[in-house]
């Protein structure tokens, strides 16, 4: 049977499911650092281990003055937007994980942060080992006053700086000028970043992650290797899941068990971001009796997220509060778009029944028509 005789079966059923919304407006991790307050700093130097370049350890905590201290908590601080937080973890146990170990022990005892903030360093300086890690500074920040959610807490930030970029300097010389450069650290593009807050210790804190420089195998020794982190399941998390779950679905799965053109395909993906978006609450049958409606495209949804959640080690709730910044977010790629060859790209925003598909028997090409009412 294919997708379109199925759909047809099923559209007397579709059109007694009813959209329900009810619970409280999603609330996710919000982080605000207004309050916020630099305490303590320790920076030392990490090198490559690949490159035996070593580690150069600062003996004493780094002074920064009335003007420094707003600029480096504009330069930590201010790149943490995403609402995605994760968790330390470890296959054994998790005081095993070095970072977990180490962020204890600070929160316990500020007073040690130098001392943790070299076992830190030594740690990173472990993992540096793919040849394409740079050296750079590695700062360890301990500030108060950090709110997550309704919360206020401590928190520790471990920021590495790997890029340097080059600075032109104008100089008053006897009624003239003169021009010069020098190398240093934008404030504005902090280079990897790690936020832990002081609270869920026994479930591996609440750590917030930026990554802006890396994006190939050598991104993994930040988060994978040094901070050893796995996702936070809250809303945030459970609706970016279910949204590649979605989009995986229908351009993997759902080719494979039905006949199904490209247009079917985007009106799937379209119906799955509108559910997303005009619901405050996430519910597996409200989703399969809305979006899916044929119970044989149910079914096999069904066996794919199982088989999804086995693969990539994941357990996907039935429901939960929707996370509208995770949507917004990943919204870009659930894009429903029909590329033709080389020439054009067709975005399909809603209406299937818009998109009509051809063959030209003279031409020999295949062709889809348009229908619309104007312009924009």
């Amino acid at each position: 049977m294919s997708y379109k005789d199925i759909k047809t079966h099923a559209c007397s059923f579709q059109g007694r499911a009813e959209i329900s919304t009810f619970g409280t407006p999603t609330t996710n991790a919000m982080m605000r650092f207004e309050e916020s307050e630099l305490k303590a700093l320790a920076l030392h130097k990490v090198g490559n281990k690949s490159a035996d370049e070593g580690v150069v350890l600062s003996s004493k905590l780094l002074e920064a003055g009335d003007v420094i201290k707003p600029l480096l908590l504009q330069y930590f601080l201010s790149p943490f937007r995403s609402e995605e937080l994760y968790n330390f973890a470890h296959p054994s146990e998790l005081d095993m994980n070095e970072v977990y170990h180490y962020a204890s022990a600070i929160f316990e005892n500020p007073g040690c942060l130098l001392e943790q903030s070299q076992n830190l360093a030594q740690h990173l300086y472990r993992q540096s080992t793919h040849p394409k890690i740079k050296n750079g500074e590695f700062y360890v920040a301990f500030f108060e006053n950090c709110r997550i959610n309704d919360e206020t807490v401590n928190a520790i930030g471990l920021f590495k700086s790997e890029s340097r970029e080059t600075y032109l300097k104008i100089y008053p010389v006897s009624g003239s000028f003169e021009i010069g450069h020098d190398d240093g650290i934008n404030i504005n593009k902090l280079d990897k970043g790690c936020l832990i807050f002081n609270t869920g210790r026994d479930d591996g804190f609440a750590v917030a992650i930026v990554d802006t420089l890396n994006k190939g195998s050598e991104a993994q020794y930040w988060r994978d290797n040094f901070l050893q982190v796995t996702p936070r399941a809250d809303n945030y998390h459970n609706t970016r899941t279910v949204m590649d779950l979605c989009k995986k679905f229908v351009t993997d799965k759902l080719p494979q068990d039905f006949e199904v053109s490209r247009a079917d395909q985007a009106d799937m993906l379209n119906r799955s971001m509108k559910f997303l978006k005009e619901n405050e609450s996430f519910e597996m049958e409200e989703f399969n009796e809305q979006v899916l409606s044929a119970p044989a495209i149910i079914n096999s949804f069904s066996e794919y997220k199982n088989q999804f959640g086995k693969d990539y080690d994941l357990d996907i709730p039935e429901n939960f509060q929707i996370s509208e910044s995770a949507v917004k977010s990943q919204s870009r790629f659930m894009k429903s778009v029909i590329k033709l060859d080389k020439n054009f790209h067709i975005y399909i925003h809603g209406e299937k029944q818009m998109v009509e598909k051809g063959y030209d028997e003279v031409k020999q090409l295949n062709y889809y028509k348009l229908f619309f009412k104007e312009e924009n």
